[in-house]
Parts: structure tokens; C-alpha cells; sequence
């Protein structure tokens, strides 16, 4: 496992973090089997770990907690987020921020979180939705200041809306947050443009989230995917968005090497980005788990498939997903 500093936190992180959303909501998902695959994780070297509240009403943040208490020794940097109040996805300029980050909130779910990982300070807090209307709001601002200065928490981020990746610039501007969380893969490369070059300058920290496209990028899915009722997939594969989606992998699937399969080719190509501190996919099993983690090796793609997958920027419509 290779190593990069997380921002001007310093932290050395893993380049390939655990993301938990999957094993926290999404159907399919067994406790034991995702605990076994934590437990892998940590065995080669991954020390950086996202979930978040809302992943099962903190069902995640429980089953890392109790990885946490199993490898006391082993270093873990553990990201976790604060739900909107008015719990609505995406965050939109007509929310006030006092209807989604009041002060009492920020408060109460960071201490619900602290409660369920089983932790004094949580080392990364984020705001899992975010709209850059609320970056001069000042309740915000002083109940993150409080909760660095009483050391619950260490760092904060901001987790911002699918396919706005400039949607948090004046946010960044306070300098009061450390690390933007955003989607970033083989399609969604249009955080290159203005919000990485931004974060590279101000040395605030990039997690590249949905490094395979909600599991279009691991080549897996057909015209016949589905899920069962209450899926997040099933919002995001549709009857419209599914077909052009595999046509696009289906494009991208020739330029995959000897002895590579696309999910790896998916991820080597957020890793040649040197502006992103860490990647997280999702990770249920064990096998994928090893499988994933495998392309921290430190060997970049060769140029000319870079840039060949360069072409394949897809500048999809926003999306009222998380």
C-alpha cells in the first residue's frame, strides 16, 4: 500500500481508503462478511475509512467501531459525515442554512457519531451535502471552530453535491475546511478543471468518491440490472440512464490491458491524479477488498491510455443523488 499526506493535515493516508456506504444500506450486504472485510483491509495497509451517519442511521459508523476496538494498534483514520437537517438530497441555494446546518445540529449528530465509532475526537467530520450559498452563514462556521477547538474533531471536509464540483469554492475560501469530498472517475473528470488546480494551491485534501460509477466502471452490470426495491441503484440505473451507461463502458472496454480488468483500470486512472489524497470504493467482501487494494502498487497507466481515457469524459446532467 502506497501513502499520501492528506492536505495540510499531514496525515499520511492510504491512497486507496474503505468507502462504507454499501455495507451500511445497500441490499445484499451481510455484517459478518463486511467485517472480515475490514479486517483485510487493515491486514494490507489500509488506514483511511469513510462512512457516515446516514449509511443505515449509523449502522457503519457501529461496524467500524467495532473494528476500531478489535485492532487497537492499527492506525485508522476514520471519516464520517453530519446529515442535512431538512434531509434532503442534493442540497439546493433555496435551503437556508439553518434548515440544514444549524449549530445544535452539527453538535448533536457529531456526538451521535462519536457514540457509534466508539471514539473521543473524530479524526475527519464532513457536511455530507453542501450548497456554496451557505458559505458566509457564521453558525456554521463557529460550531466547527467549537468542535476543533474542543477536540472532538480534528479536521472537517465538505462532501459536495453529484456533477458540482465548483460548488463549494466559497466554502474553501473561509479556510476553515480541509478536504472536499467528490466524484471522480473515469466519466466525472470535471473536478479537474477548476476545483483540483484550487485545492493543490490551498493544500486541502481530495477524496475521490464513486471511483466506479455506482458499478457501471467494474464492467458487471447489463440491460437486465436490478435491484430490489429501495436500492439507491435503481434511482440512479434507470430505464433512461442504463443503456446509454453501458454503451459508454462497452466503448471502454477495448482499451483495457493484458492482465488488467476494468475495475483496476478505473482506479489506476484516479490514482495518476496527483491532486487526490485518497480513493474509496466500496468494499463488501473480502475478495474485492484484496482485488482493490492490489492497484496501490505505484505503477502509473502508460500516457497514451491516460490519455485515451481522457476521451471518455462524460459530462452527465446533475443528478438528485447523494
Amino acid at each position: 500500500m502506497r501513502y499520501r499526506t492528506f492536505g495540510r493535515t499531514g496525515w499520511q493516508v492510504s491512497e486507496i481508503g474503505y468507502g462504507m456506504w454499501g455495507m451500511g444500506g445497500w441490499t445484499g450486504s451481510d455484517d459478518e462478511e463486511s467485517l472480515r472485510a475490514l479486517d483485510r483491509a487493515i491486514a494490507l495497509g489500509c488506514n483511511f475509512f469513510d462512512t457516515a451517519w446516514v449509511y443505515g442511521d449509523g449502522k457503519s459508523e457501529r461496524l467500524l467501531g467495532e473494528t476500531r476496538r478489535r485492532h487497537r494498534d492499527a492506525t485508522m483514520i476514520v471519516a464520517t459525515k453530519i446529515p442535512p437537517k431538512n434531509w434532503k438530497w442534493p442540497a439546493k441555494a433555496e435551503y437556508p442554512a439553518s434548515e440544514t446546518y444549524p449549530a445544535d445540529h452539527i453538535r448533536e449528530y457529531t456526538e451521535k457519531s462519536l457514540e457509534n465509532l466508539g471514539v473521543d475526537a473524530i479524526d475527519l467530520q464532513q457536511f455530507h451535502v453542501w450548497n456554496d450559498a451557505w458559505a458566509g452563514d457564521k453558525d456554521w462556521q463557529r460550531a466547527i471552530e467549537a468542535l476543533k477547538r474542543e477536540k472532538l474533531v480534528r479536521a472537517f471536509g465538505i462532501s459536495v453535491n453529484r456533477r458540482e464540483a465548483t460548488n463549494v469554492l466559497r466554502a474553501l475560501d473561509t479556510e476553515l475546511i480541509d478536504s472536499v469530498q467528490v466524484v471522480y472517475n473515469v466519466f466525472d473528470q470535471a473536478p479537474e478543471d477548476e476545483l483540483f488546480p484550487y485545492c493543490e494551491q490551498h493544500n486541502i485534501a481530495i477524496i475521490a468518491r464513486v471511483p466506479f460509477d455506482e458499478g457501471s466502471l467494474t464492467g458487471t452490470l447489463t440491460p437486465d440490472s436490478k435491484w430490489p426495491e429501495g436500492d439507491f441503484r435503481n434511482n440512479y440505473f434507470t430505464r433512461d440512464t442504463l443503456p446509454p451507461t453501458l454503451e459508454r463502458v462497452d466503448r471502454l472496454k477495448p482499451l483495457v490491458p493484458d492482465g488488467m480488468d476494468l475495475p483496476e483500470l478505473a482506479l489506476r486512472f484516479i490514482l495518476d491524479q496527483p491532486a487526490v489524497s485518497t480513493t474509496i470504493p466500496g468494499m463488501r467482501k473480502p475478495r474485492h477488498v484484496e482485488r482493490n487494494l492490489a492497484a496501490s502498487d505505484g505503477v502509473g497507466l502508460p500516457p497514451r491510455l491516460h490519455d485515451a481515457l481522457k476521451r471518455h469524459r462524460w459530462d452527465r446532467p446533475v443528478n438528485p443523488s447523494p
